[in-house]
């Protein structure tokens, strides 16, 4: 058998790192002798500010953070990103990662994803990016960017596959009982409008949609509600919660939509009224533009077994 190339992989232990991430991904590439003898796992290194190696890596990783932390044009940690992917290495992020690498100035004009609680503060900084925050992965060549806190798990097998192979991840999946296939993003993340903003007439007009949500609501009766016009009603409300009420109002009719099935035993005709939809196929179109998936594949993914159990 020919000799396997050595390969070197940093995993940034910058300041409020999420430690599971990464001692995750050190004992996810430790299974990998083990499960198959002729293979030899990646030399890991922890990677720290005031010890920045120079030598060249494979790839290296910045896992997700707990805390507010997030890297600066000129921080050392982004400084040490840039030139080691000028001299080839693989860069990925994971979740809050993302920061550190855009911070770099790796993902300018670059498809990337990280948490999708985090798309506005991401976007706000860093416009530049084309983020697609509904994407569990995305590999764009020599960047690599996962999403969500536990997307280590995804970035180290996607890594796996590129380093070892299908048959490897194959092993690794059975190993650990996962099963990466087909997730995305948008399948977990949930409606959390803006209350914060300050306008109280379009609290007013969003307080209202929330309880009569299953009302034939438009955006003119809502302007009402707010004592607006409707075309100040329409700015004033995009400014504030950062959607048309349109969009706004299909995203929280979903969002309920996602609740009930999670937690009734209705069947999904009577979520879909319940919610605002008096035509079925309608309701399943927005749902799954949404989530990715139809109701009822969203029902059997994500309902609490209680319910489960009694139906």
């Amino acid at each position: 058998m020919q000799k396997q190339p050595t390969l070197t992989l940093a995993l940034v232990d910058y300041p409020g790192v999420q430690k599971s991430a990464l001692w995750g991904l050190a004992d996810l590439f430790s299974l990998i002798p083990r499960l198959e003898p002729e293979l030899s796992e990646p030399q890991i290194d922890l990677v720290t500010a005031p010890e920045l190696p120079a030598a060249p890596y494979t790839a290296f990783v910045f896992p997700p953070s707990l805390e507010q932390t997030r890297g600066t044009e000129k921080d050392p940690l982004a400084l040490w990103a840039k030139a080691q992917h000028s001299a080839g290495a693989l860069a990925c992020s994971v979740c809050a990662g993302a920061f550190w690498l855009a911070a770099a100035g790796l993902l300018q004009g670059r498809p990337a994803t990280t948490h999708w609680a985090l798309e506005q503060e991401f976007q706000g900084r860093f416009p530049q990016v084309d983020l697609k925050a509904e994407e569990i992965l995305i590999d764009d060549h020599d960047v690599i960017t996962a999403g969500g806190l536990m997307a280590w798990l995804d970035l180290g097998l996607h890594l796996t596959g590129l380093w070892y192979g299908p048959s490897m991840v194959s092993k690794l999946s059975r190993h650990l009982l996962v099963d990466p296939a087909g997730r995305a993003q948008r399948h977990y993340s949930s409606f959390r409008p803006n209350r914060a903003h300050g306008d109280a007439a379009i609290l007013r007009a969003q307080r209202h949609m929330d309880l009569h949500v299953a009302s034939p609501l438009v955006s003119a009766d809502l302007a009402q509600v707010a004592g607006m016009s409707l075309r100040s009603f329409t700015r004033h409300f995009d400014r504030a919660t950062g959607y048309t009420p349109a969009a706004y109002l299909q995203s929280l009719r979903i969002e309920k939509a996602r609740n009930r099935l999670e937690q009734s035993n209705a069947s999904v005709a009577e979520i879909a009224w319940a919610t605002g939809y008096t035509d079925l196929p309608a309701f399943s179109r927005a749902f799954k533009s949404i989530t990715g998936l139809t109701p009822a594949a969203y029902r059997d993914r994500f309902r609490i077994s209680a319910q489960r159990d009694k139906a």
